[in-house]
């Protein structure tokens, strides 16, 4: 049976619809909610524009030239990047119409591998992925602002964090008072990252076209100083792929996508094409108009750039940046959100995580343990090294979860599959794969073994946690109590199990 309940604003105004469908499990009752507040054509838009093109090309042009050691590697690692991600992307269709749930990496694991490795993924994905991508868009974002005060010097170590910790504190409040405040952002804030590069690659090609293209001919561009050894080609690899995570993010609503089978492959082979496209104009640009040097040694390439070719209008280059990475910041916070509640859905987070404010209905547990965990690391963390460390997790569940594509085709051969790639796109990908993640703990054991070491303690969690169904009554008191007292006293947020008992039928 399913209930739809519609909760009424003041002056009869009505929000989106909240659904609850109710599927007995046994003898107990399970309670599936969904938030149906983005149109399929909307995903669409931020999937191709809002999440993959993001911060990332204006943070990881440096690493990436700085691993490849050469112009015309670094080239070949963008264009690489960008294949390595449609071959993720197919496989991801595949898993996307055949598990029809959303959660993204975390619901096909779990369905596939069973509880313990899809808390391990979720895990990560809360401590790790998540507050760090934020931290090192936080810190973009900051760096882009005070560049132009700072311009002979790098910006204070603690006014960069003091201004990104505020942008992180207000577009918290933003998300949690209200979802249309926070989609409106996401959809203001994409024209900012659109001028950005549009500029940039424009500005490059007339430059190219008045023959300032040294740096990109054959000769100069593959002469090496010095022979980049696998393990830099790695990470210069896991530099790129900061800037094109955000390619599974349409998985992570599978279940608000209208007709999967024909639009996720649509928005895989228009919108991957496209930003390999444009993050390869944009480092042609980059290399046009300065040389290798000035690109490693600048704190903000794109201001770098607006200042050799700009001039007076130079100003305009790092208020788009930065208005990007607001931008960004404010679609990580909005989709870490639905991980948690996926999480708590499944009962691998604790039930706090799956409370939304009642009048609002935005989850605001969940958006404060993401701002929580983001400004520790904004503390303790240099962006490119933050870079590497959520690059490696990233990896690491992508191949976990198209591992998992292949043991479910052995598993269950006869399972309807509405899409189904062929075999050696997932094997393609599953040997870069196993290559990248093996040169990068090569080269960088410390940045990537943290990674690993913070991964593995929720085996503990998850054995006490969630294993562990018979736990002291004291304990169930103490959260009881805890939860209740949050709804009495506070009226804040409201659980989705309790949600039937707050409106008429």
């Amino acid at each position: 049976t399913k209930a739809v309940f519609h909760i009424k604003k003041k002056h009869g105004r009505v929000k989106p619809p909240v659904s609850f469908s109710f599927i007995p499990q046994g003898h107990s009752t399970f309670i599936h909610w969904q938030l149906k507040y983005i149109t399929v054509i909307i995903l669409y838009l931020l999937f191709s524009s809002g999440n993959i093109i993001g911060s990332g090309i204006f943070i990881s042009p440096k690493g990436v030239l700085e691993h490849s050691g050469s112009v015309g590697l670094a080239l070949v690692v963008w264009l690489l990047g960008g294949c390595i991600a449609a071959l993720g992307s197919l496989c991801y269709a595949e898993l996307g119409v055949t598990i029809p749930k959303s959660g993204g990496d975390y619901s096909y694991v779990t369905e596939i591998f069973g509880g313990l490795t899809g808390f391990l993924l979720l895990w990560s994905a809360v401590l790790i992925m998540y507050p760090t991508t934020l931290a090192v868009i936080a810190l973009t974002f900051s760096n882009y602002v005070l560049q132009p005060v700072f311009s002979n010097c790098v910006p204070p170590y603690m006014a960069t964090r003091m201004l990104s910790a505020t942008c992180l504190l207000l577009l918290t409040w933003v998300n949690c008072s209200s979802v249309r405040m926070a989609t409106r952002i996401q959809d203001i804030f994409t024209v900012g990252k659109l001028m950005a590069l549009g500029l940039i690659i424009v500005v490059g090609l007339v430059q190219i076209f008045n023959g300032h293209y040294e740096a990109l001919t054959p000769q100069v561009a593959f002469s090496l100083d010095r022979v980049p050894s696998v393990g830099q080609i790695a990470l210069a690899f896991l530099q790129a792929s900061f800037a094109f995570s955000g390619w599974n993010f349409l998985n992570y609503v599978t279940e608000e996508v209208v007709e999967p089978r024909r639009n996720l492959p649509r928005a895989i082979y228009i919108s991957i094409p496209l930003v390999t496209f444009v993050y390869t104009l944009t480092n042609i640009a980059y290399f046009s108009s300065m040389s290798p040097e000035e690109l490693l040694s600048s704190n903000a390439v794109a201001v770098t750039f607006g200042e050799k070719l700009l001039g007076m209008f130079s100003v305009i280059m790092p208020i788009s940046v930065a208005l990007s990475t607001f931008g960004g910041i404010n679609g990580y916070l909005f989709t870490s959100s639905r991980l948690c509640f996926s999480g708590a859905r499944e009962g691998h987070l604790p039930s706090l995580l799956a409370m939304i404010h009642y009048k609002n209905c935005t989850p605001i547990p969940a958006l404060l343990v993401c701002c929580a965990a983001t400004i520790v690391i904004l503390c303790i963390g240099e962006t490119h090294n933050l870079i590497n460390y959520v690059s490696f997790i990233n990896y690491l569940s992508y191949g976990v979860t198209i591992a998992g594509l292949l043991y479910y085709r052995w598993k269950k051969p006869n399972l309807y599959r509405p899409i189904k790639v062929n075999l050696l796109v997932p094997v393609c990908y599953l040997m870069f794969w196993a290559l990248l993640l093996g040169f990068s703990l090569y080269s960088e054991p410390v940045v990537c073994g943290v990674g690993l070491v913070i991964m593995l303690t929720g085996v503990p969690v998850y054995f006490l946690g969630v294993h562990w169904k018979e736990k002291p009554k004291c304990i169930y008191n103490f959260i009881g109590e805890f939860l209740k007292n949050g709804r009495s006293k506070h009226f804040i947020c409201i659980m989705p199990s309790l949600t039937f008992l707050m409106f008429d039928f």
